[in-house]
């Protein structure tokens, strides 16, 4: 279709709508299928098709609004006012004050820097050096924060084998060079909810903010115990000592991406995540996001979706979710040569190893999300780690169930256990020499290391990365050594081709 006003009107423009479209449509072709349920990882699938076209219209409603000015445009502050209640109302913090950012990683970098600007009020002058106190299994997003703003990072191991952080080897780091203390409900590799209430507490006593990075676990946390999914330990604004809390409306609110809660029970900490200047000859800037000009559209999507759906709607999805929830982990108690790691609460599943059974039977987890994927379901491996004091966290694969996994079920659980049958027995490539075996060999320039322009284009021509090859590489190397390796890669694979596509 060719899109052609009045060939009267001044400067008027004809382009083919349709093959616009049609090219999209081709390139999407290259993507995981973010519907039905065959990928367990990045995407929250609700399967309910009308509450996406719902979030669709909503967007388009407000596509040419920009959220810079709520004055102008005060649509975005009567939606973000009601997220924000919803918000309140879930997480129970009547007061709570926030914003509506455009994701997790916004959210937490929000809250660092609050932090980190209340500590410097209380410090005048001080040129020491304040950090963030955090477990191993904390969000990338908060070493990123971190680096974006200037601060140490203090990393508390966690309990290996259970994913657990103790909370006294945390709570003992506090002191008055801390910025902010983090906890997660839950975090994101094992699904494990840390010790928020002592933590809290602590950090309460030694007069340091605490942050609850829920943004995975915001949204269903809330409804898990009343779906049947059991008791949750406290982890919300309920608890005393906490003075912020993340949650993303894009994950398990089922909202498009990207949409994410930042709430503070501490006005002051609230009023410090603002950017403002008028100290300039144009508009005066006032910003509660990072970004100046920003799109409503997202805003909108997780407003009419959680306006939709309501306590109620979230409990029914949720009740799916502890339906296939149980149903993978019996599945995976059921395989040999596998294991849950540690107690899970909510909808993530790490799978280790079973180091207590034979080598013989023992089933290697990134060979098992390898085989796994060739029978149709794409899970997320994530490397061994070896902690400061030494012990290791083993390598793992991630499952992310959503509500529409109960309708694959059957499909799904035939591909866990076949694929564990593929390959049991089988040792993955870094597991005999473990993490960091090769710390201090393969730098760059070995012939050893993949050239990340072969990786890149092996990728587009195939459609397909070798995730295991590079989780053993990640597991093998330095792991500055593989950081570097993989924004390589990245640049190459999405730098434009030779064709100019």
């Amino acid at each position: 279709m060719t899109h052609q006003p009045d060939p009267t009107t001044p400067g008027y423009i004809t382009f083919e709508t349709d093959a616009v479209l049609a090219r999209l449509t081709a390139y999407r072709g290259h993507d995981a299928p973010t519907h039905g349920g065959r990928v367990l990882s990045y995407v929250y699938d609700s399967g309910l098709a009308a509450l996406d076209e719902l979030a669709a219209r909503a967007a388009r409603e407000v596509q040419s609004v920009n959220g810079l000015d709520p004055t102008t445009f005060p649509s975005v502050a009567l939606m973000e006012g009601d997220l924000v209640a919803f918000g309140r109302q879930i997480l129970h913090g009547p007061d709570a004050v926030g914003s509506v950012t455009s994701g997790g990683t916004e959210s937490c970098l929000l809250a660092v820097k609050a932090a980190r600007d209340v500590w410097r009020e209380r410090h005048p002058g001080s040129t020491a050096r304040s950090r963030i106190v955090l477990p191993q299994t904390a969000h990338a997003a908060f070493h990123k924060a971190a680096h974006y703003l200037d601060l140490d990072v203090d990393v508390v191991p966690v309990d290996p084998a259970t994913g657990t952080l103790p909370a006294a080897d945390l709570t003992r780091r506090l002191d008055e060079g801390t910025t902010l203390v983090v906890v997660s409900a839950p975090a994101y590799p094992h699904g494990v909810v840390d010790p928020v209430t002592e933590v809290a507490a602590a950090a309460q006593e030694a007069g340091v903010p605490c942050h609850v990075d829920a943004c995975i676990g915001g949204l269903v946390l809330p409804f898990w115990g009343a779906a049947g999914g059991g008791p949750v330990p406290p982890w919300d604004l309920r608890v005393p000592g906490v003075s912020s809390i993340s949650a993303d409306l894009h994950k398990y609110g089922y909202a498009p991406k990207g949409s994410s809660l930042l709430l503070f029970a501490d006005r002051a900490l609230d009023r410090a995540r603002y950017f403002a200047l008028t100290d300039w000859p144009g508009y005066p800037v006032v910003n509660p996001t990072v970004l100046g000009s920003r799109s409503a559209t997202s805003l909108a999507a997780a407003w009419a979706v959680t306006t939709a759906l309501g306590e109620q709607g979230y409990v029914a999805l949720t009740r799916r979710l502890v339906t296939a929830t149980a149903a993978v982990r019996g599945c995976v108690d059921d395989i040999v040569g596998l294991r849950v790691l540690g107690d899970p609460v909510g909808p993530l599943v790490a799978v280790v190893a079973d180091e207590d059974v034979p080598a013989g039977e023992r089933v290697d987890p990134h060979l098992w999300a390898g085989a796994v994927r060739r029978r149709g379901f794409v899970l997320q491996g994530q490397p061994a780690l070896t902690q400061s004091h030494g012990s290791v966290i083993p390598r793992s694969t991630h499952l992310t169930v959503t509500p529409v996994t109960a309708g694959v079920l059957d499909e799904l659980l035939e591909a866990l256990a076949g694929g564990a049958d593929d390959v049991r027995g089988q040792a993955g490539a870094g597991a005999a020499g473990g993490p960091g075996a090769a710390a201090g060999d393969g730098v760059a320039g070995s012939p050893d290391l993949p050239d990340p322009a072969e990786l890149a284009r092996a990728a587009r021509e195939d459609g397909e990365l070798d995730l295991t090859a590079v989780l053993d590489l990640i597991e093998t190397l330095p792991r500055e050594v593989s950081a570097r390796m993989l924004v390589a890669f990245l640049a190459e694979f999405t730098e434009p081709r030779v064709d100019g596509r």
